[in-house]
């Protein structure tokens, strides 16, 4: 199995970890507080909105729309965990990502074959980065739409919980662009590490190829089984890794879920 070089350690969210391995980045942690980098991302209209809303007065009691749901909010912690549980079968089920089941039969006739009758591998990384587009729109759409009902859910406790859901939904519009960008290049981080893989992967099949060729013939035929059980493995790495960047994604996602989620139940 091809594993890639490692990395000096780095401490943060797994997706930054994660991230920093594959790109083969010996990443740093910032020393510059929260509040300084999270103003890197907003602009000055950004800015506006956000006093706007926390130099406003909590909303009066008697002007929250609608009647104050019951409740302690588990019942939107099971939809946040059935959504969440939802969002890993599609990464961890999804076609292209989980590698190709074969039967008995097919494996024993796969072991009988020559190594050049082998299907081939992708040859390249297009079906990848769709499938990873696609769960990422789909994750986006679908925390989109649980994190706009909880702050209704929010708004209708108290004026206090108005705000917060205010607050919340101005850091949405003022962030989303940005996150968008910068999770958008994730797939072409990944279609770099797929290449480099790919060329390792051949590379050591060269090599062992050579190695085949000058050994006597009992031997060369083990050498040929020994690279027919391994044709394949650099791209179950690659899957592997592919999907735990995913769910990776879907934890730094769902933070903000978990934060409004927190603060319904502890109302």
């Amino acid at each position: 199995m091809v594993h890639p070089p490692q990395r000096t350690a780095l401490t943060g969210p797994a997706l930054v970890r994660l991230l920093a391995r594959i790109a083969e980045t010996d990443a740093q942690a910032s020393q510059q507080p929260l509040a300084d980098r999270l103003s890197q991302w907003l602009g000055w209209t950004d800015a506006i909105a956000l006093s706007t809303v926390l130099s406003a007065p909590a909303p009066a009691e008697g002007g929250l729309v609608g009647t104050p749901a019951r409740g302690n909010g588990e019942d939107e912690a099971q939809r946040c965990l059935s959504l969440r549980s939802a969002l890993s079968k599609a990464i961890v089920t999804d076609g292209v990502l989980a590698p190709p089941r074969q039967n008995a039969s097919h494996a024993r006739h796969a072991r009988t074959q020559p190594v050049q009758d082998m299907p081939e591998m992708p040859a390249d990384y297009t079906l990848f980065r769709q499938s990873y587009l696609a769960l990422q729109q789909k994750m986006e759409a679908d925390i989109g739409d649980l994190r706009t009902r909880l702050r209704n859910r929010l708004a209708a406790q108290s004026s206090a919980m108005a705000k917060l859901a205010a607050l919340d939904a101005v850091m949405e519009r003022s962030l989303s662009v940005r996150e968008r960008t910068l999770l958008g290049t994730v797939p072409g981080l990944l279609g770099k590490y797929f290449e480099r893989l790919r060329k390792a992967a051949q590379a050591a099949e060269a090599v062992a190829q050579a190695q085949a060729e000058a050994q006597p013939e009992g031997a060369a035929d083990a050498q040929a089984d020994s690279k027919d059980s391994t044709t394949g493995a650099w791209l179950t790495t690659f899957r592997k890794d592919m999907q735990s960047l995913l769910l990776a994604e879907l934890d730094v996602r769902f933070q903000p879920v978990e934060g409004l989620l927190a603060a319904l139940r502890a109302r």
